[in-house]
C-alpha cells in the first residue's frame, strides 16, 4: 500500500487561539466597520487574510536571526542575502528594502513618470497603486480565460501576448517597462508558463523594453512549472528559477511570501542604471544600501529562507495543503477560481452570493458571512481593492470578485481545514436569504481596501 502524503516537518513550537461566540463577532465586525484589515487578531479565530509575514520560521531561520550582523553598513548578513539572492536568481545588484510595496516604492520612483503605461498581468493591490499614485495607467493584460473561475487550464496567470504587443504598439514610447506578476495573484494565485515568460520577453525584445518581474511567490510558480509544463519535470525548483529570472532584467520582492520571514524585501537587478538609482533612492526612503530598513537577523534568516524554500519538498508540503482545501470544497460544490492556486483559494463570491448586487460588493459580504459564521478572517480580493477608475471615479467592476482565503505557511494543520470548509459550507446553505451587501460610507483615494468604513446597505 502506497503511504500517505505528510508534511515534510514537524511541529516545535505552538501558539494558542481562542473560538468566539457569534455575539461577539457581530460586536466587533460592526465596530471595525466590517472591514477585516481593522479587527483586532485576538478577535480572529483562523487567519487568513494573507500569508504575507505569517508563516513559521524554520529552525535554521531562528538560528541564523541569533547570529545576525547588526553593524550599520557592511554587515555580512547583507552579503550573505545578496549571494543567496544572486544564487538563486542570477541578478548582480541587490537593493534590500523593508518589504515588497517598499521596493516597489523606491523603484518606481525612478521608472515611472506621469502618463506612462504599465503593462502586465493582473498587477496586485501596492503595484496599481503605485503606478496610478504616479498619474501613471496600470494596463491588465492577463489572459481571458482567467476571468471563467470554473476553467480548468495549468497556466491562467499568463499575460496574452496579442494584448501586450497591442499596447506596445500603441504607446511603445510611454511604457517603462513591462511588469510579470508570479504567481498572479489577483487571479487567483494562478502561475505563469516558461513558455510564456519567452513570449514575453521576446515582445520585449522586439520593442526595446526592459522586462521586471513581481516576484512575492516565485518559488510557488516555479513548482507548478515543475509539475505542469512539458519539459520541466526532471528539472530541479532551484534550475526553473534561474531560468525564469533570465527572461527578466530586475525582479521586486515581498520576500514576507517565498522566503518565509516577518519582514523583508528586495530589489535585484542586472542593470546598472536601475541599480544606481534605487540604491540612491533606498537611502532616502528605506535605509542605508546594505540594510534598507531591515534588521541583520531578518537579512539572515531571509537568506536561509529562501535557500530552504526553493526545494521541491517544502513546496509540495505547503501546496498540498491549498489542494486539500480545494478538495473539500469540492465536497460540498463551493466555486472557487480553478485549479487551486498556490497560496490561496479564492471563492468566486457572486457565484455564491447571487442576490447579492455587485454595487453592493458580494465578495466583501461573503467575507464578512464566513467571520460572523466560524471567526475565520479571509480578504476581498474583487471590487473594492480594484478602487475607482481614476479618471471616471467609478467603482471598477469588471474584474472578478473573489474571497481570498490565504493560507500561511507551516501555520496550520488540515483540521483548520476542515473548520474552515465546513464554515463556508454553513454559509453556501444559506445563501439564498443573504440579500443585502455593504454600501461604502468613507474611503481613501487609493488602495482604499485597507481603510474604508462600511455599513449595511438597504434598510
Amino acid at each position: 500500500m502506497e503511504l500517505p502524503f505528510a508534511e515534510s516537518y514537524k511541529i516545535k513550537m505552538v501558539e494558542p487561539i481562542r473560538r468566539s461566540a457569534r455575539e461577539e463577532r457581530e460586536k466587533w465586525v460592526k465596530e471595525a466597520h466590517y472591514n477585516m484589515f481593522q479587527l483586532k487578531s485576538e478577535q480572529v479565530y483562523i487567519d487568513l487574510i494573507t500569508d504575507s509575514g505569517t508563516g513559521a520560521m524554520s529552525d535554521r531561520q531562528w538560528a541564523g536571526i541569533m547570529l545576525g550582523d547588526e553593524s550599520y553598513a557592511g554587515a555580512t548578513s547583507f552579503f550573505k542575502m545578496k549571494d543567496m539572492i544572486t544564487k538563486i536568481t542570477g541578478f548582480e545588484y541587490v537593493v534590500p528594502t523593508h518589504q515588497g510595496r517598499a521596493a516597489e516604492n523606491v523603484l518606481f520612483s525612478y521608472l515611472i513618470k506621469a502618463g506612462d503605461f504599465v503593462p502586465g498581468n493582473s498587477h496586485f493591490d501596492t503595484t496599481k497603486g503605485h503606478i496610478e499614485s504616479r498619474k501613471a495607467f496600470a494596463i491588465d493584460c492577463t489572459i481571458d480565460e482567467a476571468k471563467d473561475t470554473q476553467l480548468e487550464i495549468p497556466f491562467k496567470g499568463n499575460v496574452d501576448p496579442k494584448k501586450l504587443e497591442k499596447v506596445l504598439e500603441a504607446n511603445a514610447d510611454k511604457v517603462p517597462f513591462i511588469i510579470v506578476t508570479i504567481t498572479n495573484n489577483t487571479a487567483g494565485g494562478q502561475p505563469v508558463s516558461m513558455q510564456n515568460l519567452r513570449e514575453v520577453r521576446a515582445i520585449a525584445d522586439k520593442y526595446n523594453k526592459r522586462v521586471l518581474f513581481d516576484s512575492a511567490r516565485f518559488a510557488e510558480n516555479a513548482y507548478f512549472i515543475k509539475v505542469r509544463e512539458k519539459g520541466y519535470a526532471d528539472k530541479t525548483i532551484k534550475e526553473i528559477c534561474k531560468e525564469m529570472f533570465s527572461y527578466a532584467d530586475g525582479m521586486t520582492m515581498s520576500a514576507k511570501k517565498d522566503a518565509i520571514v516577518n519582514m523583508g524585501g528586495f530589489i535585484a537587478v542586472n542593470v546598472k542604471d536601475w541599480y544606481e538609482n534605487s540604491k540612491r533612492l533606498a537611502i532616502i526612503y528605506e535605509g542605508y544600501a546594505t540594510y534598507g530598513g531591515m534588521n541583520g537577523r531578518d537579512m539572515n534568516a531571509l537568506a536561509i529562507g529562501l535557500d530552504e524554500n526553493t526545494e521541491f519538498e517544502s513546496l509540495e508540503t505547503r501546496i498540498k495543503q491549498v489542494e486539500y482545501l480545494a478538495s473539500r470544497l469540492d465536497e460540498f460544490g463551493i466555486p472557487y477560481q480553478r485549479p487551486a492556486g498556490g497560496h490561496a483559494i479564492f471563492i468566486d463570491a457572486p457565484k455564491v452570493l447571487t442576490h447579492v448586487p455587485k454595487e453592493e460588493f458580494p465578495a466583501q459580504t461573503l467575507t464578512v458571512e464566513l467571520y460572523l459564521e466560524a471567526g475565520i478572517r479571509g480578504c476581498e480580493i474583487g471590487y473594492i481593492l480594484a478602487d475607482r477608475d481614476p479618471v471616471t471615479r467609478e467603482n471598477r467592476f469588471g474584474g472578478l470578485d473573489l474571497l481570498r482565503l490565504a493560507i500561511s505557511r507551516r501555520v496550520y494543520t488540515n483540521n483548520h481545514m476542515d473548520v474552515i470548509a465546513v464554515a463556508l459550507k454553513n454559509v453556501y446553505d444559506r445563501r439564498e436569504q443573504i440579500t443585502r451587501g455593504f454600501k461604502i460610507i468613507e474611503e481613501a483615494p487609493l488602495m482604499r481596501h485597507f481603510t474604508v468604513k462600511l455599513e449595511r446597505a438597504g434598510k
